[in-house]
């Protein structure tokens, strides 16, 4: 018998990936959390059916929403993460030395505990001492923080459930507040190609724009997420992602990747033309 996870898209569109075993399953407070095996992407994690990351294409993403802030912003310091359980953004950002210190807001503690144990690529930085683990609402959290963090990197679950508060008005307008003078938001953008994520994606546009006096965004293929294509946000108070992009500086890091480079960079920020009216209509 062959087992095989299925998350739906659209009405008309499943995506499925055939399962090995699954390793967890288990029901938080919040959500019900899901990890599988499979040959061709590896180990996944699912959040109430939805596909979260798998061993595969994780590094995509990942790289892509910490490596395109940190090339622009010449002195991070002090980061904020809200979401991030799996701990991806924590191993990309952990491998900057001239960090700080880095808040993790997770608002469920068994992500964190699954994530450790059977997803130890992803994990293997939250004992990181600059880390420091919040297990509460990040919409709560972020209410108390003022001219405080360099970086502040949004790495929610879609617009529904526990993550359907990290996408109003009010949130980015108390992460703008959070930020000093010349810092800088990311944030995972939605799909723009299929309606309804497209939709999503808009009315979260529309709220950073408003928040924020440079807002731009950008893209990459993530072969597991609908439709493979997806876009992320960057909002700031003073550097403008492409003009600003500290190109040099950061090459002389030689930090490894595997998706990013600064030569990508620019090129991520270059949108296809329905994407670029979709943005321009609620701007």
């Amino acid at each position: 018998m062959e087992l095989w996870f299925t998350e739906r898209h659209t009405p008309n569109v499943k995506f499925s990936i055939r399962v090995d075993r699954q390793l967890y399953t288990g029901q938080s407070e919040y959500q019900r959390i899901d990890v599988f095996d499979s040959k061709e992407f590896g180990r996944f994690l699912t959040l109430d059916g939805y596909m979260m990351l798998t061993e595969k294409d994780e590094f995509i993403y990942h790289e892509m929403i910490t490596h395109v802030p940190m090339a622009v912003h010449p002195s991070v310091q002090k980061v904020l993460v809200i979401g991030a359980g799996d701990g991806g953004v924590i191993r990309e950002l952990t491998r900057y030395a001239s960090i700080k210190h880095i808040d993790l807001v997770e608002i469920d503690e068994l992500v964190v505990e699954v994530c450790r144990k059977y997803l130890p690529q992803t994990a293997c930085r939250l004992n990181d001492p600059r880390v420091h683990l919040h297990f509460e609402d990040g919409l709560k959290y972020i209410r108390a923080c003022e001219n405080e963090y360099d970086l502040i990197i949004v790495d929610s679950t879609d617009p529904f459930g526990p993550g359907e508060g990290l996408f109003t008005k009010e949130f980015y307008g108390n992460c703008c507040k959070a930020l000093k003078e010349d810092g800088i938001m990311v944030n995972q953008h939605e799909s723009p190609f299929y309606e309804e994520d497209a939709i999503a994606m808009q009315r979260a546009h529309k709220r950073i724009v408003e928040s924020f006096p440079i807002s731009r965004v950008y893209q990459a293929h993530i072969p597991t997420y609908p439709s493979g294509h997806w876009l992320f946000g960057f909002s700031s108070k003073k550097y403008h992602p492409v003009h600003d992009l500290k190109r040099t500086e950061w090459d002389l890091l030689s930090l490894p990747t595997r998706y990013y480079t600064t030569r990508l960079h620019a090129g991520a920020f270059a949108l296809p033309f329905y994407v670029e009216e979709l943005l321009r209509d609620v701007e």
